[in-house]
């Protein structure tokens, strides 16, 4: 079964604070996509990769990605106002032919190798994969701004992606959650959330992640990649 990868990359940098989305701002020499896209373009066992673009911002992605000669890429779509959007476009543009799919938000450009073949493994026995890591900090819940319960910190993971699925059960879950109309209450950006509440019956498997798997969601992020990048550099892309 073939193995596409889809890099989401439909942000608008609002939290970033800049007008150009971050996933086309310079991080150690490119624009931070193309570390996500080299990463799945230089993965044995991935097939494709498909990037999921701003709409404003697409054709710019094209142009930065075509001069990358990356040989997977099997194009760049637009994405929606939502990352939940995103995903439904990417899942149509996929089509109707089963397939295992990595969603993979681009903001994580270190993601490696290693995570990107277990997750693939992975799903060569279950139907859905999330990438995690223990939390390292006491988590609380908290209502009207006093703690309500404080759950063990052995349970707690934090989520990070790729998240991997089966087509045909990720595109389910997406279509039970449209349906839905209290969907847009429950504030889900994640789908491997949307999953679990839609299709219950379908177990999520765990890949272990890596603490180097950061998001960069704010300008120090970047920082705090370019020094994890100097400790381990990653290899640098196919020409």
């Amino acid at each position: 079964m073939r193995t596409v990868a889809v890099v989401l990359a439909g942000g608008s940098g609002e939290r970033f604070g800049t007008s150009v989305p971050k996933q086309l701002l310079p991080f150690a020499g490119r624009p931070l996509l193309e570390h996500s896209v080299a990463a799945f373009d230089q993965a044995r066992a991935v097939d494709s990769v498909l990037v999921v673009m701003a709409a404003s911002h697409a054709g710019r992605a094209r142009e930065v990605l075509a001069a990358g000669g990356y040989r997977k890429l099997a194009g760049v779509i637009p994405g929606g106002t939502t990352r939940v959007e995103s995903t439904r476009l990417a899942i149509t543009e996929l089509g109707d032919r089963e397939c295992d799919v990595l969603l993979h938000d681009a903001a994580r450009p270190l993601v490696d190798q290693r995570i990107i073949a277990d997750c693939v493994a992975a799903l060569a026995e279950h139907r859905a994969v999330g990438v995690a890591v223990p939390s390292s900090d006491t988590i609380a819940v908290v209502s009207d701004g006093t703690m309500a319960d404080m759950p063990r910190r052995d349970t707690l993971v934090r989520l990070q992606t790729p998240q991997g699925f089966r087509l045909s059960v990720i595109r389910r879950a997406h279509e039970l959650a449209a349906a839905d109309p209290r969907f847009a209450d429950l504030l889900a950006t994640d789908d491997c959330g949307i999953v679990l509440r839609y299709l219950p019956d379908v177990r999520v498997h765990i890949v272990r992640g890596s603490e180097r798997n950061l998001k960069i969601t704010f300008p120090r992020d970047l920082a705090v990649a370019e020094a994890l990048l100097q400790e381990s550099p990653v290899p640098a892309p196919r020409p």
